[in-house]
């Protein structure tokens, strides 16, 4: 969709994440608008520059990008990923190949193309050297109206001196980089993301026909103070930063009445770390009438009663937290700051507040053997969750964690989709296994809750037999062990934000 005025627009904004070329999502059929794209419209737009977006998640990103250059006719084009969507973060590599088409696309018409994401910040140079006229560093969106005044009004196409940007400069051809931009502080100076860009309806009509309500996506802050050492924050780094509790209760309101939303998804890194500002947030909600169900992803020591207590009451219905593992030995090696003991009364505290429970678990981390293993199942049963995301560690740049094993890496270093699933180091085990670890792990929690039934009971026997089959002759010779750390009782308040966590 486009400005209302006929004509050439200013820029042309897209991102390269698209539904059907992501197996596993594309079966879940959970899709949300690009969030981070939508803010970069909105202040692009309040800056007075027409806009106009081309959504790939549910957009077909060949001949429909190609339609969208010939009625746009853009000065411009960005290709802006969702830094609030996991997928984006993830770094996939088919999503890079579609930016680079689009880019290829756009040179054919002679359109300058910029860049901002997780991925083109890991691999600037990749990314430059594909063609790309400046990769855009950190929070983008005041660099990028910046740059559009530089390239549309002042007429600058090289040496730019604005904060947040890497491009090609000088005669050397060497990367010239002007340093990420620093994250705004107050985000309330921000407009709300330009929603009439995208269209809500067939987003809508997809949650409906799937799962029987519209889902809609919306943040409350921005970063994460907390430093687990696999987590890659490319964008923000460390900062935390919350919107005034009212503002996000507002912006609720808007899509509770006004957009006819049914179910909103928080897309923050974390949320509720605030304890006081959960208070405010629930009593905001309960004065502006703008509950609707909704769920986060949060940690199990942030749900102290209160907080449980009050997102219930703000109308949260599903809490996904950063279990990762059930042994303590391995969460001190992630940097994790978390003891399984929070995680079980976590669990207790939400499911008594009629809250559901959900984890995501991670296997693979180097030094995980066949008893820490037992140890995350052995976690699960006992906490019976609602639903779990498994994953295998995911060494991605920037991180401890790639540090510890990127002499190992082949060619490949990122995953194709989210459902790859593949060690890209030499964990304990190879890919198969973790596999059917993952398929009898899924099965046997979506048992969970139901009536006993025979068949299904032996079909999880025989999965949970072939995972340990297959254990025996899945090992890995000379796995990657972890260094000798010391193991400490995590203290989650020292790791917080200034004032974030009180």
């Amino acid at each position: 969709m486009a400005d209302k005025n006929q004509g050439r627009v200013d820029v042309l904004l897209t991102h390269s994440y698209h539904l059907y070329y992501d197996r596993k999502q594309a079966l879940r059929q959970q899709p949300y608008p690009p969030l981070g794209t939508m803010y970069v419209a909105a202040l692009a737009r309040e800056a007075g520059f027409s806009v106009a977006l081309f959504d790939t998640m549910i957009e077909e990103p060949e001949e429909a990008f190609d339609r969208a250059l010939a009625e746009h006719q853009p000065r411009v084009l960005l290709i802006c990923e969702d830094s609030f969507n996991f997928l984006s973060k993830m770094c996939l590599s088919r999503m890079r190949e579609v930016s680079f088409s689009m880019q290829r696309r756009a040179a054919e018409a002679g359109i300058p193309a910029f860049v901002h994401g997780s991925d083109s910040t890991d691999q600037v140079q990749a990314y430059l050297a594909q063609g790309f006229d400046a990769v855009l560093l950190g929070e983008c969106e005041r660099t990028f109206v910046e740059l559009l005044h530089a390239v549309l009004r002042s007429g600058e196409n090289r040496n730019w001196k604005i904060p947040g940007m890497a491009y090609f400069g000088g005669p050397d051809g060497k990367v010239v980089s002007t340093g990420a931009r620093e994250p705004l502080v107050d985000l309330d100076r921000y407009p709300m993301p330009a929603r009439d860009l995208i269209s809500v309806d067939r987003y809508a009509d997809i949650w409906r026909t799937h799962h029987g309500r519209a889902s809609m996506n919306l943040v409350a802050s921005r970063g994460c103070p907390f430093q687990c050492n696999w987590c890659a924050k490319p964008i923000y780094g460390n900062r935390f930063v919350l919107r005034p509790a009212d503002s996000v209760a507002e912006e609720m309101q808007i899509l509770k009445h006004s957009y006819g939303v049914e179910h909103l998804w928080f897309a923050d890194d974390i949320f509720a770390l605030n304890r006081h500002w959960m208070q405010d947030f629930a009593a905001a909600v309960e004065r502006r009438n703008a509950a609707l169900p909704f769920k986060i992803q949060s940690r199990a020591d942030l749900m102290s009663d209160e907080t449980v207590k009050a997102l219930a009451r703000a109308g949260c219905e599903e809490v996904w937290m950063g279990a990762e593992s059930g042994s303590q030995t391995i969460l001190n090696a992630m940097d994790k700051g978390l003891t399984v003991g929070a995680i079980r009364t976590a669990s207790e505290r939400l499911r008594n507040a009629g809250v559901r429970v959900c984890f995501f678990l991670q296997f693979g981390y180097p030094g995980e053997t066949l008893a820490e293993i037992e140890e995350t199942i052995a976690l699960v049963r006992d906490c019976r969750p609602d639903d779990i995301g498994v994953s295998v560690s995911y060494p991605l740049p920037g991180t401890v964690f790639y540090q510890r094993v990127h002499e190992q890496l082949g060619v490949k270093r990122n995953w194709v989709d989210s459902g790859d699933l593949t060690a890209m180091f030499r964990a304990a085990y190879t890919d198969e296994f973790y596999r059917s670890l993952r398929d009898a792990l899924h099965y046997e929690v979506r048992q969970y809750g139901e009536p006993f039934n025979r068949e299904l009971a032996d079909h999880a026997t025989e999965l949970w037999n072939n995972v340990y089959r297959k254990e025996q002759r899945c090992r890995n010779v000379m796995p990657t062990q972890l260094p000798i750390l010391p193991s400490v009782e995590p203290e989650h308040l020292s790791m917080c934000a200034e004032g974030s966590c009180k």
